[in-house]
């Protein structure tokens, strides 16, 4: 198994490349020329779209986490892999000016751009941090919503992740994470290829690990309350039906 470290760098060497629109696109990207189209068939709306800067809608994610969140008014809102800032954008309109949104990741193509992004969408109540989201640089009991596109999957240590996010939210938080699960046994050399850990693959739980895994990090009524089937032509056939998009809740 490839260690820790390396997983890690190659992550941030992609994405690194994707922000600054240099490198090829990965399962979790859109390699289509139409990047609204892509962002629709993830769940994001046209509007949602057209009222954040064009810039941060990227053709990442497998899912719309703002949309089944529930964010309210004056909540403080973490984004756990914040790439170009799409969901932060989303959710700073949805607490308002009486709330508060921290993007955290770990890329510094991706924080520039996303600093970028919100200077022209002038926005006042969200910032971007550089971090891992395996160790946070947030503190403790501050959070009222952790929410994260597609980016749970990229982390080798996964126990850890949700673990500093338990830590991070306040007694009663929740999360509302959209990311890639698998539903049966992945071939050994997609497991091992460091493309298809880019590609939102390789580092797959099977669905009830991953929820398990939430559990074990001290969450309660852990649920799945979103799923349908991943899956693009370019892929790998024997990928066909094993690789699912959920969005899961759970609570403090």
């Amino acid at each position: 198994m490839k260690n820790e470290k390396e997983i890690k760098q190659f992550v941030k060497d992609r994405y690194a490349s994707v922000a600054s629109n240099e490198g090829s696109c990965c399962s979790c990207c859109n390699c289509n020329t139409d990047i609204v189209e892509h962002a629709k068939s993830m769940g994001y709306s046209e509007a949602e779209i057209r009222n954040i800067p064009e810039g941060s809608v990227m053709g990442l994610g497998c899912g719309n986490p703002t949309a089944l969140a529930e964010l309210k008014a004056g909540e403080t809102v973490l984004d756990l892999g914040s790439g170009g800032g799409v969901d932060v954008f989303l959710a700073a309109q949805k607490v308002g000016e009486t709330g508060n949104v921290i993007g955290v990741d770990m890329t510094s193509e991706m924080l520039e751009k996303a600093r970028d992004n919100a200077k022209v969408g002038s926005y006042k109540n969200v910032e971007f941090r550089a971090g891992e989201i395996e160790n946070l640089p947030v503190e403790d009991d501050s959070i009222d919503v952790v929410i994260s596109n597609c980016v749970v999957n990229l982390s080798p240590d996964k126990l850890a992740t949700y673990k500093e996010v338990f830590r991070v939210l306040k007694p009663g938080g929740r999360v509302l994470i959209s990311d890639i699960v698998t539903e049966g046994e992945l071939p050994e050399d997609i497991r091992q290829s460091f493309d298809a850990w880019t590609d939102c693959i390789a580092g797959a739980l099977e669905t009830q690990e991953y929820l398990d895994t939430i559990t074990k990090a001290g969450f309660r009524d852990v649920t799945v309350v979103a799923k349908h089937p991943f899956y693009e032509p370019r892929m790998d056939d024997r990928l066909a039906g094993k690789i699912v998009s959920i969005q899961v809740r759970a609570y403090k």
